[in-house]
């Protein structure tokens, strides 16, 4: 019998795929449990109408995070940090400053995105990445000078 697997179901594939499997483990086992649903021509032909607009959904977001990162991309973002008489730094930047300083300049990025190759304990120039996603980074610049 063919179902299409409404859940990953371990041995057996992931959802979303089509497979044959014996009479008696569909009947009792994944059509019971509401792992899967019987593949009739219809189900598979919603079933691939769904997965193709995904897919396009997915390209789109993709795309949209690439040309924000392209805008983003050599950014020089100035975050301002407390000093001490001697010029000692109080603390370092941290991802959430330069978060807000992004948002300041008009790029929505959350911290956890943000990465920063070697501590901000100085003033400085120092390089930091923001990635999107797997294939998609923007290389900024953060510029620490001290607070007014």
């Amino acid at each position: 019998m063919k179902v299409i697997l409404k859940q990953d179901v371990q041995g057996n594939g992931k959802q979303g795929d089509i497979i044959e499997v014996s009479d008696g483990y569909a009947k009792n086992f994944l059509l019971k449990k509401g792992l899967a649903i019987v593949a009739t021509n219809g189900e598979i032909n919603e079933l691939r109408q769904r997965q193709a607009a995904d897919a396009h959904r997915r390209a789109e977001e993709v795309k949209a995070m690439k040309e924000l990162a392209a805008k983003m991309d050599g950014t020089l973002v100035t975050v301002p940090i407390r000093i001490g008489k001697n010029g000692k730094v109080f603390g370092s930047v941290t991802t959430d400053k330069i978060a807000s300083a992004l948002a300041a300049l008009g790029f929505e990025v959350d911290k956890k995105r943000i990465t920063a190759k070697e501590a901000m304990k100085s003033i400085g120039i120092f390089d930091a990445e923001v990635r999107f996603m797997e294939s998609v980074a923007a290389k900024i610049k953060v510029n620490v000078v001290p607070l007014e």
